[in-house]
């Protein structure tokens, strides 16, 4: 039987293992248990789906919980997809936030369709400023319509 926990500790190993089982270790730190042990201490919301004892699921989420809230990882064991556990560690997520607060998230490229399927909505402008990269010199904020 499938049980869902809000907050409830894992390791880092636990998680970097689901990473794995779930497709998203390429997109993820995983050669890097220190950074991945702080993402986990670091998130506001962690739904987990066990089978017995075993991690199948992960929603880790940053978020304000009035406004918005980014679903950092969504990450289901791929011998469990398809049986609406995905779904289900979004909608425990939801019910962990305030009423006027939305769940934002980045797709993987292999599971972009998938959300669409749940009813969330694309949005096009979203945008990424990775860590070794600068921003480049652009015009004065004031001819930008910028004003303080």
């Amino acid at each position: 039987m499938m049980k869902f926990e809000i907050d409830k500790s894992i390791t880092a190993d636990q998680f970097i293992d689901l990473l794995r089982r779930s497709g998203l270790a390429d997109r993820r730190p995983v050669d890097d248990p220190v950074c991945i042990a702080s993402m986990i201490c670091n998130a506001n919301i962690t739904v987990t789906a066990w089978e017995e004892d075993i991690l199948v699921g992960v929603a880790r989420s940053v978020t304000d919980f009035s406004y918005c809230c980014y679903l950092s990882d969504l990450a289901v064991d791929r011998c469990y997809q398809r049986k609406g556990i995905g779904r289900k560690l979004i909608v425990c997520t939801q019910n962990e936030l305030g009423p006027r607060c939305k769940i934002v998230l980045l797709s993987a490229p292999a599971a972009a369709d998938y959300y669409q399927h749940l009813g969330m909505e694309r949005h096009p402008q979203a945008w990424v400023l990775a860590r070794d990269k600068q921003l480049t010199k652009t015009a004065e904020p004031e001819a930008a319509g910028y004003r303080r």
